[in-house]
């Protein structure tokens, strides 16, 4: 296996938290969860939207090559479309504790519902179909993010 399809591999599975037994998506979650804090810690809330915008890309081309080795359309060890979606989520927000608690849970909450277009954009094949689904959790989260915080 060629060295940037093995990084491909490892950032496929968030650097392995795809490979738990129980809820890998929650877990890759999780493992998502520093990577998001220290881009909200160094990134003001404007570039850390393109952070995002350039990392979905990313997750798209990692997620190809999970699902052809894996050889499954959606394998579960399979987590870098989390790690876009909760980035979606948080873009355009500063992050902190609070933010990063909110995000998670209404990322994870419309990831599982899946809304239009989400389950719709699951059926696309290949790496678009495994994260583009996040992406459109992620922006549902995102925009329920902004309410939630104007009450906290």
């Amino acid at each position: 296996m060629r060295a940037g399809r093995r990084i491909l591999l490892v950032l496929a599975t968030g650097f392995g938290a795809g490979y738990s037994p129980v809820v890998p998506g929650t877990a890759g979650t999780v493992a998502a969860l520093p990577l998001a804090w220290l881009a909200g810690r160094w990134l003001s809330p404007v570039a850390f939207v393109v952070f995002a915008a350039v990392f979905v890309p990313l997750a798209i081309a990692a997620a190809g090559v999970g699902g052809r080795h894996f050889d499954r359309k959606d394998p579960g060890v399979v987590v870098i479309d989390e790690w876009a979606g909760l980035l979606v989520t948080l873009a355009g927000h500063a992050v902190g504790w609070r933010e990063l608690a909110v995000a998670f849970v209404a990322f994870r909450v419309f990831d599982i519902v899946k809304p239009f277009p989400a389950r719709w954009l699951e059926r696309l094949p290949g790496g678009p179909g495994i994260v583009l689904d996040d992406v459109a959790a992620g922006l549902y989260a995102n925009l329920s993010l902004w309410i939630v915080l104007r009450w906290m």
